[in-house]
């Protein structure tokens, strides 16, 4: 076994390469994983390692010299790897409450939340709320698209950077970018604060903001968003937040060569074909594209 210098050296990241591997050869070095592991995870309190051994050896000394013992240091790090995840357990039962669902590029999940109402998130989208704290109060933040249906009970919010959208058991979308807020009811009654103004929605209703500025939206007849069924529709959209959506679900990075991209594109794109979705938004705005790599450049058909 390792002397406690070396540990202790090891634990604050003080050895060379060759030391580093004379420690991973000994028995004990899957326990020091375990306590660096451990430890590293928290954030407070920090422990002073050598302050702590000192108050440990001192305090054994202190005692009468017929009931002094040897340290064994094996059996102290075993005991400190112990307290470390007794400390860590304690830190995430009282003061780590938050749950997250988070979705990445060209993906979408679906989840149930504690009080089993249902939410689907869109592709690069973050939601989070306080687990604890959920049975009195139905709160969570949203960064980027998801379809709730929620279960009926006391208010259900759900906060963005542009609004607030608030329930009481209903289903219903809210797609919050960059420049761009939207609220799609599709069951029960939506009530949807924006700029300290609250807009009732029934069913077929749409609150829309683009770039500040309310939009009026027709009426539609759809059960839920196009996109779970991995289509993106779009009514009157301006063409760079169509290109944004076309990025998330593909993971591309488009370009445009002297195209408007404030023009607007009503029509969809599939999820599952990239040729076809590309297709789909370049050729109704009589524009055309090419690809290079993981790139997309738009371009009008009087330029190449």
């Amino acid at each position: 076994m390792k002397n406690e210098k070396e540990i202790l050296k090891w634990l604050n990241n003080e050895l060379s390469s060759k030391e580093i591997e004379d420690l991973k050869q000994s028995e004990d070095f899957e326990t020091l994983e375990k306590i660096a592991h451990y430890a590293s995870q928290l954030e407070t309190p920090k422990v002073d390692a050598h302050a702590a051994l000192e108050a440990f050896k001192a305090r054994n000394h202190s005692k009468k010299k017929t009931k002094v013992r040897t340290l064994n240091f094996k059996t102290f790090y075993r005991v400190a790897a112990v307290l470390v995840v007794l400390l860590t357990s304690a830190y995430f039962l009282f003061y780590n409450n938050t749950k997250s669902f988070e979705t990445q590029i060209a993906q979408t999940k679906t989840f149930t939340l504690p009080d089993n109402s249902e939410v689907i998130l869109n592709s690069a989208s973050k939601l989070t709320f306080n687990k604890k704290k959920w049975s009195d109060k139905r709160d969570l933040t949203l960064e980027g698209e998801a379809f709730f249906k929620v279960k009926k009970g006391q208010t259900f919010s759900v906060n963005t950077t542009a609004g607030v959208v608030k329930v009481l058991g209903t289903q219903f979308n809210v797609k919050e970018r960059k420049n761009y807020f939207e609220v799609n009811c599709y069951e029960g009654l939506v009530s949807v604060t924006y700029n300290n103004e609250t807009v009732k929605l029934p069913p077929g209703k749409t609150f829309r903001v683009i770039n500040g500025t309310i939009e009026n939206v027709e009426d539609f007849n759809t059960k839920n968003p196009s996109w779970i069924q991995q289509e993106s529709s779009f009514n009157r959209i301006p063409l760079d937040q169509v290109i944004a959506e076309l990025e998330r679900q593909y993971d591309l990075k488009i370009k445009v060569e002297d195209v408007d991209t404030s023009k607007l594109f009503t029509g969809s794109f599939t999820h599952t074909n990239k040729e076809i979705a590309l297709q789909a938004v370049t050729i109704p705005l009589k524009l055309s594209y090419k690809i290079e790599g993981k790139t997309v450049i738009f371009y009008n058909y009087d330029v190449k």
